[in-house]
């Protein structure tokens, strides 16, 4: 192996000079893109697979992310690559919902192979929960919270799961996620609270800013 929703007019979104990035976003650690791509690919392929519900789908569409990224913006300062790698994904993933609509009104389809291998997702967010004891009946406990956490995220709206993903997982600001969103802070915001609201039974545990 190397979001989303259907924007036809375009908000009032910062331009890529001017996102900043936190120290938390991206670490000025890489030392070329090859080092940012292989950091990000299994987190990136995971919400590709989350919007399209279909393995092939999200490596295409991460594969392609990757491709153009090399491609067009390999020059650009190591701050700007991950908002920038993010608007591209979910301009694939846009593009993808389009094709599906497409040919969902000429060919009748089967339903879509909804299984899906979550131990990454789970394993992810695990690493963001705080752990306060390491006693077996702790441990079952939040792996059942983990557990249902991953299934409220899949069944989120896409933006939602977009903006809370994108904010919480890979520690974007608002105004990177914005960028990556191709929307306003604002809009950033709704998504993320109506994300929380909706995921508050199972973020028992978590402590997300």
């Amino acid at each position: 192996m190397t979001m989303m929703a259907n924007n036809t007019s375009q908000p009032n979104v910062p331009e890529t000079s001017q996102v900043t990035s936190t120290a938390d976003s991206l670490p000025l650690s890489y030392g070329t893109m090859e080092d940012f791509l292989k950091d990000i690919e299994k987190r990136a392929f995971q919400m590709a697979k989350m919007s399209t519900s279909r393995q092939e789908d999200a490596l295409d569409i991460v594969q392609e992310t990757m491709f153009k990224m090399v491609e067009k913006y390999a020059f650009k300062p190591v701050q700007e690559w991950k908002p920038l790698f993010y608007r591209i994904l979910n301009n694939k993933i846009t593009d993808h919902y389009r094709r599906q609509a497409v040919q969902n009104k000429i060919f009748i389809w089967k339903s879509l192979d909804n299984e899906q291998n979550d131990d990454y997702v789970q394993s992810d967010l695990s690493n963001c929960a705080e752990r306060r004891s390491e006693e077996p009946d702790e441990m079952l406990m939040r792996q059942r919270r983990i557990d249902r956490l991953t299934e409220g995220v899949k069944k989120l709206a896409n933006r939602q799961r977009e903006a809370f993903l994108l904010r919480s997982w890979e520690g974007l600001s608002t105004r990177e996620t914005a960028y990556a969103m191709g929307c306003t802070e604002g809009s950033v915001k709704t998504h993320y609270s109506r994300a929380l609201e909706k995921l508050r039974g199972q973020l028992d545990g978590y402590h997300y800013d």
